[in-house]
């Protein structure tokens, strides 16, 4: 598995739309992108009791992981469970496949299909469900937009209109009530060995102000 280098910076709407013009004249819009250059993406996150991955994160730990489903549009039909990891600068992600009626089980605290399968991602939730207390806490939900750029395989988003619940057993109904978690627009950068000059120079990087801003812990202190 191989870590890639993450940077985040807050930016402003007029710094939005500069970007997105930009972005759109050196880099490859994501293809799943609606009409209008995004989709959305709604996030179900797991934590224990003492809230261990916020602490994680509050703390500056560098080594820490969060386990979270996710899927795309409103679309139950892809539905993924990842784990983002981060140690030190680098972060992993890895990810299987899962169920809209998997989720359901999950959401009811029906463990069977975790302990039956042979994904390890899948075992090793539910080790941690077993062993760390882990249970579904809170709902991210937010629209991103993606470009792309072949050398440094980097990947550039722009998220936006980020909302929550807590209301963990609705993360499925897509007509479920969210709150603004944060008025923010935030530009991610993600890249593996290097950040080509090109794409540092269209950001403006140097300009910026970084931040260690995490959606789902600004959620979950609204």
């Amino acid at each position: 598995m191989i870590g890639r280098h993450e940077l985040k910076y807050y930016i402003n709407y007029i710094d939005y739309t500069a970007l997105r013009t930009r972005l759109r004249l050196l880099a490859i819009p994501d293809k799943n992108a609606d009409d209008d250059g995004g989709y959305q993406i709604r996030s179900l996150y797991f934590d224990n009791y003492s809230d261990k991955a916020v602490m994680e994160k509050l703390s500056g730990q560098s080594r820490r992981e969060k386990f979270r489903i996710r899927y795309y549009n409103n679309d139950l039909s892809f539905m993924r469970l990842e784990k983002k990891s981060k140690t030190n600068q680098l972060v992993y992600k890895e990810n299987a496949h899962i169920t809209a009626e998997q989720c359901k089980q999950l959401l009811a605290k029906d463990y069977k299909f975790l302990i039956s399968s042979d994904n390890p991602l899948l075992t090793e939730l539910y080790t941690k469900i077993r062993y760390q207390n882990l249970r579904p806490k809170n709902i991210v939900e937010y629209r991103r937009e993606v470009y792309t750029y072949k050398a440094g395989n980097v990947r550039v988003t722009l998220d936006s209109s980020i909302k929550t619940s807590n209301s963990v057993r609705d993360f499925l109904d897509s007509k479920q009530m969210l709150i603004l978690a944060a008025n923010a627009i935030i530009l991610e950068i993600k890249y593996d060995g290097f950040l080509p000059d090109v794409i540092r120079d269209l950001v403006q990087i140097d300009c910026r102000n970084q931040t260690e801003f995490s959606k789902y812990v600004v959620a979950r202190l609204v």
